[in-house]
């Protein structure tokens, strides 16, 4: 944001300033270090109320026009402000959107400090009232004022019209979207509900978390391109890392068994309703374990979650219809299911199969519109996810997981036990995009450094995406791993998953371009 001059303010904002310099001139603090609060709203408002909480609003055990010698002193943010002469209400909220009216009567608070509030107040000031609960002649539960203080002078107005911000305002502004619209407060007690579920659910498996480094002399994990940044004291190039999971899989060698961690990750690629390039990422690790085990951890997790912030699995979206996360999952394999969508939207086209070439797998490319970029070497594995990507990913609108996928594009995956050409992964899909991921790790050394080299030539051919070698990683494999199951969970796609959000949506503070 520009630095501001006097010339930049509006005239509202200039007139806020004269108020605060007002005060400070009268000797009186616009931003005190305390003030006056013995309850908050909530708890008035709770113990007032005449049925139990959830069981109606606005119906409380005292009498219209009813008095109480019960005084306290509550603070939140005026939203509302109505003065009459003798008599001035107004409507404080709290932070959790709890409001109550208070209500500054001559009698009661005295000519000057009655008029203190109708000259130094307003709309989205943040004030201190002390005074005797009582209920308004039309029974609303207000605090006749005795005396009031400020407790942070507000030098921008709040939004006259709340659904004159866009999405993008809201998302740039999201303290003031907090302040105004309940939604925005409920989204973000969802997330942090639903981060606390998936800690209980997975410390209730004897799960442990961890923590690993942010920042890393090389990127590996997962196959994304990462953020560069200079360290001055190394004098060195290091990476935000892209993704944990070489770090914990070090964790599973040294013993611990079971291991997550939920933290940032970072990936220096594209922005979109589903992507953003710092994201909440959980990843799981479990010895003894198949990626049928880790798949029905991530059902178990995601059911968890849904029970424990909704009550149900059974969510309803943002539209009012229902999603059904409940039950036994669809499992569908790569191939056949490329197959099958293929021959139903382009009849005639040749099978795909682990034999088929780069040169006809670019062809079908061609024919269903897929663009296949010159120079990134896209080989067997690639075309044949992208290909899949195109046809399949978005009609999977139903939880489904996604398994057997070709071994160019899992370098970090065992190979299928049964069938030769394909890994023992899966993708979760949920709603036609990608929430979660999970293999059968792969714990043999020399055959995870032929993986590593081949991903060295891809990175040589163009794929900026490729894994690089790490040599300290395969030094850890060599110490022995046992069979481990590895997961990985999007958190902040669980949550679209749960709430039919956009990822901006979900996100308190996603990343924007600076206003200029």
């Amino acid at each position: 944001m520009k630095n501001q001059t006097t010339q930049d303010l509006s005239e509202q904002q200039q007139f806020r300033r004269a108020k605060r310099e007002k005060l400070l001139s009268e000797g009186r603090d616009a931003y005190p270090v305390v003030v006056d609060r013995t309850t908050s709203l909530r708890e008035l408002r709770l113990k007032y109320r005449a049925v139990p909480e959830g069981e109606g609003d606005g119906q409380f055990n005292l009498a219209p026009g009813e008095e109480t010698q019960d005084v306290v002193a509550v603070a939140g943010r005026i939203m509302f402000q109505r003065n009459t002469g003798k008599l001035c209400f107004a409507t404080l909220q709290e932070g959790d959107g709890t409001q109550l009216q208070v209500m500054l009567s001559l009698a009661e608070v005295g000519e000057e400090a009655l008029a203190s509030w109708k000259a130094d107040t307003d709309l989205g000031d943040i004030v201190s009232v002390r005074g005797r609960v009582i209920a308004s002649r039309r029974g609303e539960l207000s605090v006749q004022a005795q005396s009031w203080h400020m407790a942070s002078k507000a030098l921008r107005p709040l939004p006259v019209a709340f659904a004159d911000m866009n999405e993008e305002q809201r998302v740039r502004h999201r303290y003031t979207d907090l302040i105004m619209r309940e939604d925005a407060r409920k989204n973000a007690m969802t997330r942090i509900k639903v981060i606390a579920a998936v800690r209980k659910f997975l410390t209730g498996y004897d799960f442990v978390e961890v923590e690993t480094p942010m920042l890393q002399t090389l990127h590996g994990g997962a196959a994304a391109r990462p953020f560069i940044t200079r360290s001055n004291a190394l004098d060195m190039d290091l990476y935000l890392r892209i993704a944990p999971e070489l770090y914990l899989k070090r964790c599973v060698v040294g013993g611990i068994e079971r291991v997550f961690e939920l933290n940032r990750n970072f990936r220096n690629e594209g922005v979109d309703s589903s992507h953003s390039p710092e994201f909440t990422m959980l990843e799981t690790y479990q010895a003894w374990g198949t990626y049928k085990d880790g798949a029905k951890t991530m059902k178990d997790l995601v059911q968890f979650c849904a029970k424990e912030v909704f009550g149900s699995t059974t969510v309803t979206l943002p539209d009012g219809t229902e999603y059904d996360l409940g039950g036994e999952w669809k499992v569908m394999e790569m191939y056949p299911s490329l197959n099958e969508a293929l021959q139903r939207k382009f009849p005639g086209q040749p099978e795909v199969t682990i034999e088929s070439s780069v040169e006809e797998l670019k062809g079908i490319a061609d024919v269903i519109g897929l663009k296949v970029p010159k120079d990134e070497g896209w080989l067997h594995g690639k075309l044949v996810e992208e290909i899949w990507e195109h046809l399949c990913s978005d009609q999977l609108y139903e939880p489904t997981f996604v398994i057997n996928f070709p071994v160019e594009t899992s370098p970090l995956t065992r190979d299928h036990r049964e069938q030769p050409g394909v890994t023992e992964k899966f993708d979760l899909y949920v709603r036609g995009f990608e929430l979660a991921t999970g293999y059968s790790e792969l714990v043999d050394p020399v055959i995870q450094r032929e993986r590593f080299e081949d991903q060295a030539r891809l990175a040589a051919h163009g794929d900026d995406e490729a894994m690089v070698l790490d040599e300290d990683f395969l030094a850890a494999m060599e110490q022995g791993m046992p069979p481990t199951a590895g997961c990985g969970m999007g958190i902040d796609r669980l949550l679209m998953a749960l709430t039919g959000l956009g990822i901006r949506e979900t996100v308190l503070f996603p990343l924007v371009k600076p206003e200029v």
